[in-house]
This record gives structure tokens, C-alpha cells and sequence, in this order.
């Protein structure tokens, strides 16, 4: 089994410039201690002949065919605009920059 005690908790706190109680430090000694402990018994159930993976169903692309199809003409599509200047949308000045 292996063991994070209370002052290697301590020194990582230190190391990541952390302030942490007496609480905090005894607390999480005992999880980090638990997390290493599942972590030993996965890797004593995995077996060799078991290819690693990152999923444990087979990730297919669906892919379709690329169609084209006619889009908005610029016209069209500033049509409704309240305001446009060549064939571009005219929005309001919002960082105070010269234009």
C-alpha cells in the first residue's frame, strides 16, 4: 500500500505557493492515499494481453458527401440589414477606434 503522509501534502502546499489547515492537510493525505490505492488495484487487475484504449467502444466518422448548394446572394442576405456599406454589414462603433 502506498502512503502520502501529512508533511509530503505540506510540501506540495508549499511548492504550489497553497495555505492549507491542519484539516486540510490531514484530509487530504487520506485522499490522495485512496486515489493511489485504486490506482494500484486497476493496475493489478490489467492484464498484458488487453490493448490499451481510450474508449471502450470503437469510435467510427460518420461521414456524408460534400453537396453544394446555392447560398444568400449579398443582396439577399443584406436585404433586411438596417445598415450596409459595401455589400458589408454596418454595425455601431463599439471600442471607440478610429474608423
Amino acid at each position: 500500500m502506498t502512503s502520502i503522509s501529512r508533511g509530503d501534502v505540506a510540501h506540495l502546499a508549499r511548492l504550489s505557493r497553497l495555505e492549507l489547515s491542519d484539516a486540510e492537510l490531514d484530509s487530504f493525505a487520506q485522499q490522495l492515499t485512496d486515489i493511489l490505492d485504486h490506482v494500484q488495484a486497476v493496475s493489478e487487475v490489467a492484464a498484458d494481453d488487453v490493448p490499451a484504449m481510450s474508449h471502450p467502444t470503437a469510435i467510427t466518422n460518420v461521414y456524408r458527401d460534400d453537396v453544394v448548394t446555392p447560398g444568400l446572394t449579398p443582396e439577399q442576405a443584406l436585404d433586411q440589414a438596417p445598415a450596409a456599406d459595401e455589400q458589408r454589414f454596418e454595425v455601431p462603433q463599439i471600442l471607440g477606434e478610429d474608423a
